[in-house]
Parts: C-alpha cells; structure tokens; sequence
C-alpha cells in the first residue's frame, strides 16, 4: 500500500505559502489583528487546532500502512508492529487465525471491516468541517458585531454635533474626533470576516488533502481484501424456487468447505509419510537381509518387533483418518440435508 507522505508533503508546501504570504502582509495584518484581538485571536487558535488535526489524520495513516504492508508481505525476523486503531476490528479477528494457512475472508466479514473502517475515518474528520464552519460563523459574528459598533458610533457622531455656534473648525473638529468610533467598528467588521474567511479556506484545503489521502488508504485496503475474500452462495438458490439457502446452512456448507480443505492437507501429509514410511520399510529389507546372512536370529527377532509396531501405528494413523473423513462427510450430508427443501429447520 502507499504511504501517505506524498499528501504530507502537499501541506507542509501549502503551510509554507500561507506562512510567506502571511509574513508579506504581516504589518497590515497586525494592524487588522489590533482592532479586536480577542475575537481575531480565538480565530487564529481555532485555525490553528484545526492545522494540527488535519496533519494527525494522516500521519495516523501511517502506522495503519505499514501494518497492512507486514500482512501482506511478511518477512522471517521482521516485529510485528502494535495492533492499528482504525484497523482494530481486522488486528481482533487475525489474532486467532492459524498461521498456517492462507488467509482468507468472508464477503459478509469484508463489509463489516470496510463498513466500520468508513465509520472511524468519517468520525475524524467531522471535528475538521466542524472548525471550518466554526470559523466561517466566528468570521460572520466579527462582520455584525462590527457593524453594531459602526451603527452606534454614528449615532452618537450625529447627537453630539453642535452648530448652534456656527463655528465650521468646531464641527469639523467635533466630526473628526467622532469618526474614529465608527471607523474602528468598521475595522473590528472586515479584520474578522478576513481572519475568519482565510482561516476557513485554509482548513478546507487541508481537509480535502486529509480526505484524499483516507480514500486512498481505503480504496487500497478494499482492493486487497477483494484479493482475499472468498465468495460464498448467498445467492443459490434450492429448488428452482426464489428461496434462497438460509444463514446458518450456508455457515454449515462453509464450514464444512473448510474441513474438507482441512482434510485434503492432511490426506497429503499422509501421503508423505505413507511414501516415508516404504522408504525405511525397503531400508529395513535390505538391513534384514544383511544382518540374517551376518548375525543371526536375534537381530532378526528384534527387527520383527519393530516392523510390527510401526505397521501398527501406520494402521492407526490410517484409521484416524478415515474417522475424520467419515465424520466430515456425515457433517456434509447433514448440510446438504438440511438446505433441501422441505427440510424442517425448527427441529436445529
């Protein structure tokens, strides 16, 4: 699977532009930051929280890679990394298989696993849009509140001008003075929408960078576990009716698929042994020859035992093997049984 450092790098270069800009307009900013500092400061801490959240969703994605890419491709000697947490449900479910054989999914068990992998990446990143609407409403409120302020300075310009002197210096200087409430309301309206509009921007930028590298991470996943899953007969149908085999009778054929794969490993095993077992029997031939011309009748007494013991346990073995396959055929038989029509299921 790839790594996501090529979505890493993409930010940490658009966080290096924002940060040029930012210090080519640092004297105007701070000049707009001045004129509310609480509100444009909650702001830039919000942008910043959200910055930092961003950038841990896609670094989580790389421990979750690297453990996918030891599954799939392991290695004598190589640690096996610390269970994933978006992949927690996989990590729980491969800790009892056999590691002997070949793993292998259900499709009912991959979309379980890709259906609560959608859900926890989904979860992480509805904080992110929450900030990016929180901070487009914070934009917003600095907008009116600014307003507010530009309205009520005004007013107050107009009731306190006097001109009942007639001196025009006196009420230009009465209107200069009363002009910096309003100017300073319309400053605490655009510093804030400005904050808060970039601040949103920048976050929707970081979210979508975020968002693609989780789609790719779980396309990729998808794609594999397609590679592993084997279809089952949900479809079949009994009969040539519509009906189709139920739940259970399909988890019995299953399993009894598995126990028949199970016992073709063992069957060749045995196979192994049985051909082993008539290599040391022509070897003891030819040492029985040997030692009947050389040592006489006690060795040959000896040898007699061990070929009696090991032909005994060669019929056991062989006896235990057709239990299992006669015990996994009844099971199949009762299977078949069971999904034919008519069949009263009540009774299991």
């Amino acid at each position: 699977m790839t790594r996501p450092t090529t979505y890493l790098v993409r930010v940490l270069l658009f966080l290096l532009a924002v940060g040029v800009v930012v210090a080519l307009l640092s004297s105007t900013l701070y000049q707009a930051f001045c004129n509310n500092p609480y509100l444009d400061g909650l702001i830039i801490g919000i942008l910043l929280l959200g910055i930092g959240w961003n950038i841990s969703m896609i670094l989580r994605l790389i421990p979750e890679v690297r453990w996918v890419n030891i599954l799939r491709h392991p290695r004598e000697g190589l640690t096996t990394p610390p269970p994933p947490r978006l992949l927690a449900p996989m990590a729980s479910m491969l800790a009892t298989h056999d590691k002997g054989r070949r793993l292998t999914l259900s499709a009912p068990v991959m979309q379980s696993l890709l259906d609560s992998l959608s859900a926890r990446l989904d979860e992480g990143r509805e904080l992110s849009r929450y900030l990016t609407g929180l901070l487009i409403f914070l934009g917003l409120l600095g907008t009116f509140y600014g307003l507010l302020l530009t309205v009520g300075s005004i007013a107050d310009v107009i009731g306190n001008m006097s001109v009942g002197s007639g001196d025009t210096t006196v009420m230009f200087d009465q209107l200069k003075s009363g002009l910096a409430g309003p100017l300073h309301g319309m400053g605490t309206a655009f510093s804030g929408s400005m904050f808060g509009l970039a601040g949103a921007l920048v976050l929707g930028f970081l979210d979508l960078t975020a968002g693609q590298a989780q789609t790719r991470f779980f396309n990729e996943l998808e794609e594999w576990l397609a590679t592993i899953t084997r279809l089952s007969a949900g479809g079949l149908q009994v009969g040539g009716n519509d009906a189709s085999i139920p739940a259970y009778v399909q988890a019995l054929l299953e399993h009894t698929a598995e126990n028949m794969e199970k016992l073709q490993i063992l069957l060749a095993r045995s196979e192994e042994t049985r051909a082993q077992e008539q290599r040391l029997l022509t070897a003891l031939n030819d040492r029985l020859t040997q030692l009947a011309d050389s040592r006489g009748e006690e060795h040959l007494q000896g040898i007699e035992s061990l070929l009696a013991r090991l032909v005994q346990e060669s019929a056991a073995g062989r006896e235990q093997i057709a239990t299992d396959i006669r015990n996994d055929l009844r099971l199949l038989a009762r299977t078949i049984a069971a999904s034919a029509p008519g069949t009263n299921h009540s009774a299991s």
